[in-house]
């Protein structure tokens, strides 16, 4: 049996964009794709804990270091600059490899977007 199981969380990020005008996609500051193990074109399910919306899109690298959290095009609707969201993937895999499976799960600071142990 395959069953679909969290892979990565960027637990509480702030938004810091959101770009109509743009093909959608959420672009993420590419230390936080690193850090949460996410790759660009990969499939993300977000949660804004200020709105209550939940969508899913893809990824899209964002300058290194820049704290960037922007959604784009139809997303942006969903957001607002200053939410706090939660960006979440998922990976398909074996029943018994999903028992010991451990997700890669990320805190910034949500005022930052900064990894811990990193300046801002």
């Amino acid at each position: 049996m395959v069953i679909e199981v969290l892979k990565s969380k960027l637990h509480c990020v702030q938004v810091t964009e959101a770009n109509l005008n743009y093909v959608g996609s959420i672009t993420i500051d590419e230390d936080l794709m690193d850090a949460a193990n996410l790759i660009e074109g990969e499939k993300v399910c977000i949660a804004d804990n200020n709105n209550g919306e939940r969508f899913e899109t893809y990824v899209i690298k964002g300058e290194r270091g820049s704290g960037c959290i922007c959604l784009n095009g139809a997303a942006a609707r969903k957001v607002q600059v200053g939410d706090i969201i939660i960006i979440m993937s998922y990976a398909l895999m074996d029943f018994e490899e999903a028992k010991s499976f451990k997700p890669w799960v990320v805190f910034p600071d949500s005022r930052t977007n900064s990894l811990p142990g990193t300046k801002a």
